[in-house]
């Protein structure tokens, strides 16, 4: 089971776009959409599992290609003939089931220009299969849900079994900038997460390491639990905060998982916020 849920590479056969993940946090399968196949991103995070040191094959979208795929993996996976195939043919039967097509992918999704016809895009394939329940989710650094474009887009999708999976993987400003390397300011994640979680329940994920060795310490854990409790007590809906570590191989070979327990004990100390937590282990 633990291999199945380190398999994660973002292609499938001949696809450019679309690939099919059993995810833990989804509890099934989840269909990612790339729409970075440039590698771009504001982030440069040091757990990232995507390769940047070679040039990509594809680095432009093209919708009329990645609606073609999707409607073929929509076909695949609803029919159960995906699970026939490797890997997925050893998928345990509770897990067979297609909970979400997900915006992931080599990027931050919300930065395609293109992001609102993407979304309309993933409606209409759902709507065509007769996929109900299927949600849509964006996962996100929340470095650009500020802007009107991605704001107008993602109230689009709340009325089609959208969900936000925003990170929030630090609780001051000089860990953040360790960890996901970039010049962004936390205070604009802090801030976009709000406005979203204000709008509609949002989920928070929470990927917490060995950096060189060396876990988050207790005054940075205490850090991030007085951010998500500021967060809620000013009005942001978190209706779930995912704790996780490591699980697949990363960019750079000083990040390494960190021990279950502490994984399970920062997730009791979100649940005494009053908030919903589940916590994801390493690999076994």
């Amino acid at each position: 089971m633990s291999k199945l849920f380190q398999h994660h590479p973002r292609t499938w056969k001949g696809n450019r776009f679309v690939y099919p993940v059993l995810s833990r946090r989804s509890k099934g399968l989840s269909i990612g959409i790339n729409l970075n196949p440039d590698a771009a991103c504001n982030f440069d995070c040091v757990y990232c599992s995507v390769d940047r040191s070679k040039p990509p094959p594809v680095t432009e979208v093209d919708l009329k290609l990645l609606r073609a795929e999707l409607d073929d993996m929509l076909q695949l996976s609803l029919g159960g003939r995906l699970f026939e195939q490797e890997p997925f043919d050893a998928t345990p039967v509770t897990l067979r089931r297609v909970n979400d097509v997900a915006f992931s992918g080599d990027g931050e999704p919300t930065s395609y220009p293109r992001f609102g016809e993407a979304c309309e895009l993933v409606i209409d394939s759902l709507r065509r299969a007769e996929a109900r329940g299927v949600k849509i989710v964006v996962i996100t650094n929340a470095t650009l849900l500020h802007r009107p474009d991605v704001r107008d887009a993602l109230r689009h999708l709340d009325q089609h079994h959208g969900e936000i999976w925003a990170k929030l993987d630090a609780g001051t400003e000089g860990y953040y900038r360790q960890v996901e390397r970039t010049k962004v300011p936390l205070r604009r994640v802090l801030d976009n997460l709000l406005d979203a979680g204000r709008r509609r329940p949002i989920v928070v994920q929470s990927m917490f390491m060995r950096i060189n060795d060396q876990p988050p310490t207790d005054a940075e854990i205490d850090a991030y639990l007085a951010r998500l409790r500021e967060l809620k007590s000013q009005g942001c809906q978190i209706k779930l905060v995912q704790v996780y570590t490591v699980a697949r191989a990363t960019a750079e070979a000083f990040v390494t998982p960190l021990e279950k327990d502490r994984i399970d004990a920062i997730a009791a100390n979100v649940r005494d916020l009053g908030l919903v937590a589940e916590s994801y282990p390493g690999p076994a």
